[in-house]
């Protein structure tokens, strides 16, 4: 089962290529059936989860290359079980966000589909060799939706993400290379490694393996300074391509700190806690104060993602410094949250403004108001996910933002009080936002703007839906985390 939720986006891609080219409206049809039946897969396989049983359920391995140690070895665990659902979820709320969609829709439909294939395999993999595959599939496609269906200067946005991406992916592949060396005999195996550590320590080799793992899963994730491709790719990038490349490749880079850097590297990555604190901390604040100065809006919640994962390493820091069980399972299920929750409102967000672009073509603050009374779905729906992204009780960003400030006070008052102080910048960000966009009154040459079709209620209605369920009833999520959580809690 787990083998079929990873190809069947592909699966649905080759067939879509093979299709009529005067049919785009089946084609998107087709796309969307592999979507929703890839989102049948993953709740199938949560529904087939223990919670509790640990990171190695529906494990399925086969030999891949014998010779150098590498197997298709393919598992899940809470967290990674988590994301995968979040991707389905996303990659159907795009499909049907695109169904009115005709520009050369055979293609655009394949690349958000092997993108999915290395998004949810990415998730899964339990071979470090594999993992980088999967890595790469995830990330190509996006040049490419970018470089062809993006804006203005798609090209150079399209060219400064890959060049950024692939040189963090060179990075982390040497990491990997490390590892794989000075295990005896080599092998490519993530539980072999994590239960060994060869390089955990007080060494330069394990120095070195950890500062190319940071810098890897760092681009993607991204942290300050190694964010500057994101807001490019965002404002470039098609509306559906931004809903998924913050709703979801971000999450590679948090995943992978979470799932890969602190199992292999617990005592190194302890040593270096106060690297990840400076980070997170400059990511928080940086991508608050940047937010609050931008009018274009999608380059407002661009930024914002830069401090949104903040907290993700925030409470990678936190899990690696602090000494009590208790903290380091506030900070994973914080990490662990946030992601799901930001994949979930920011997807949302990004869906709200490419609504308005492509009504009024601009996405400028200043050229809207008075929307609450001329589009009334549009500003509940924006209400609802901005409040979320603010950190509003009773909505998903609340349980993140809560558990990751409240594990960093068990570390430092100072620490968890800037991250206060960024929520707080924050919170003036989306108030501007929604201000500046529901109230006062449209500027005398604001166009006519349409009330929302179908297929963009259901794609944004659906992502502020599941934020609210899980504001109301996170213990459904953290239920999911329990696993690796106790795992994770438990290193050394």
């Amino acid at each position: 089962m787990l083998t079929a939720t990873i190809l069947l986006p592909l699966m649905t891609g080759l067939v879509v290529l093979a299709m009529p080219r005067d049919r785009p409206g089946l084609a998107r049809r087709v796309a969307l059936g592999g979507a929703v039946l890839t989102l049948a897969a993953a709740l199938t396989l949560w529904a087939g989860f223990e919670p509790g049983g640990g990171d190695l359920q529906w494990r399925t391995t086969l030999p891949w290359i014998p010779s150098v140690g590498a197997a298709y070895d393919v598992a899940v665990g809470g967290l990674s079980l988590s994301l995968i659902l979040l991707t389905a979820v996303l990659l159907t709320a795009v499909m049907v966000y695109a169904l009115p969609g005709h520009d050369r829709a055979h293609a655009h439909a394949f690349l958000f589909l092997l993108l999915a294939t290395g998004l949810i395999g990415l998730f899964a993999a339990r071979d470090l060799l594999l993992f980088y595959l999967f890595f790469e599939v995830g990330l190509v496609p996006m040049y490419f939706i970018v470089g062809i269906w993006g804006g203005e200067r798609r090209r150079y946005a399209a060219l400064k993400f890959f060049l950024y991406t692939r040189a963090g992916s060179l990075a982390m592949l040497l990491g990997f290379l490390a590892l794989y060396l000075a295990m005896e005999p080599h092998t490519f195996s993530l539980p072999a490694i994590a239960r060994a550590k060869p390089l955990d320590g007080p060494s330069l080799a394990g120095s070195l393996a950890f500062l190319a793992l940071l810098a890897g899963f760092g681009v993607k994730l991204p942290v300050v300074p190694l964010h500057n491709w994101l807001p490019d790719a965002h404002v470039e990038a098609p509306t559906e391509g931004s809903v998924v490349l913050a709703g979801l490749q971000l999450k590679m880079g948090g995943y992978g700190m979470l799932a890969v850097l602190l199992p292999v590297l617990p005592e190194t990555t302890s040593r270096f806690g106060w690297l990840l604190v400076a980070l997170a901390l400059a990511s928080l604040l940086y991508g608050a104060l940047a937010a609050l100065a931008q009018t274009d809006m999608k380059r407002l919640v661009a930024y914002t993602s830069v401090n949104h994962m903040g907290f993700v390493t925030l409470g990678v820091a936190v899990m690696a410094m602090a000494g009590g069980e208790g903290a380091r399972q506030l900070a994973f299920n914080g990490a662990a949250a946030q992601m799901v929750s930001h994949g979930l409102l920011t997807g949302g967000m990004f869906l709200m403004v490419g609504m308005l672009q492509h009504r009024a073509g601009t996405r400028e603050i200043g050229r809207f108001g008075g929307l609450i009374g001329a589009m009334p779905a549009f500003s509940g729906l924006l209400g609802l996910l901005a409040f979320g992204s603010l950190g509003l009780p009773g909505l998903s960003g609340f349980i993140a933002e809560f558990q990751a400030i409240g594990a960093a006070l068990q570390l430092s008052a100072w620490v968890a009080g800037i991250a206060v102080l960024a929520v707080v910048v924050t919170t003036a960000v989306y108030l501007r936002l929604v201000t500046g966009l529901l109230m006062g009154r449209a500027p005398p040459d604001a166009p006519p703007l349409a009330p929302l079709t179908a297929s963009e209620a259901w794609s944004a209605g659906g992502l502020a839906a599941l934020s609210l369920g899980v504001g109301t009833l996170p213990a459904v999520l953290l239920a999911l985390l329990d696993g690796t959580t106790a795992a994770l809690a438990h290193l050394p």
